[in-house]
């Protein structure tokens, strides 16, 4: 069975899975102990807010469709 989104092979698909994770380290590496660290590294990186990575590597894996 495959799914739609889950696409392993596309480096389209890691970009986007890469992006999201990152932008979701940054946005909870102040609550979370653990992330803290690396969230401090990945945000002295990029200029970009976690909600737009977020955003960006959802829209680039495709689970964000035209109508929502």
């Amino acid at each position: 069975m495959t799914s739609k989104y889950f696409k392993p092979k596309s480096l389209t698909w890691w970009t986007g899975f890469a992006a999201f994770v990152t932008g979701a380290i940054i946005a909870a590496g102040g609550e979370v102990e653990v992330l803290r660290t690396p969230a401090n590294i990945l945000s002295n990186m990029t200029d970009v807010p976690p909600a737009a990575m977020i955003s960006f590597g959802l829209g680039l894996i495709g689970l964000r469709g035209k109508d929502g």
